[in-house]
């Protein structure tokens, strides 16, 4: 394997885990838990499904802004070559991260004291903000992908 070869998978691979794991939880376990579980069991649930994939979400957030670095050096030979595209996606990255660090500095906290203290309609509450931060990280994300799929890198 090359070394462009090697980061440009690690880059597509971190924005899968990311994009894609918002894509699972927004159009399958949200619907599932919705049909399956009781508010209280569902709130519980969505503490923990956040706190695992956080850690790969942060993962990503590290991982996406090295690897796409690395590409833009090795495909591009520096930023002043890039394509616009590469800082239309990068920009959608800024904004991702934004979006991602509120809802698990400011949201989650906010979740889990909710479930802590048992208050449940505050709790749904708070969900309702994550679901549509997520739904928007997701659309974006989406977007992002997109761009880059109909721009090879190669």
């Amino acid at each position: 394997m090359t070394p462009f070869a090697l980061v440009y998978t690690l880059h597509l691979l971190a924005a899968l885990v990311w994009v894609g794991g918002m894509f699972f939880a927004w159009m399958v376990l949200r619907p599932a838990a919705i049909t399956a579980l009781e508010g209280p069991a569902r709130l519980k649930l969505w503490v923990e499904v956040f706190q695992r994939f956080f850690v790969w979400v942060w993962i990503a957030v590290v991982l996406l802004p090295i690897s796409g670095v690395g590409v833009i050096h090795m495909r591009f030979a520096g930023f002043e070559t890039a394509p616009r595209y590469v800082q239309v996606m990068m920009g959608l990255y800024v904004v991702m991260t934004a979006l991602f660090i509120r809802i698990q500095g400011l949201q989650l906290p906010a979740l889990r004291n909710a479930v802590t203290a048992q208050d449940w309609p505050t709790g749904a509450a708070v969900l309702g903000k994550i679901r549509r931060l997520v739904g928007i990280n997701l659309l974006i994300g989406l977007l992002v992908v997109a761009i880059g799929a109909a721009r090879p890198m190669f």
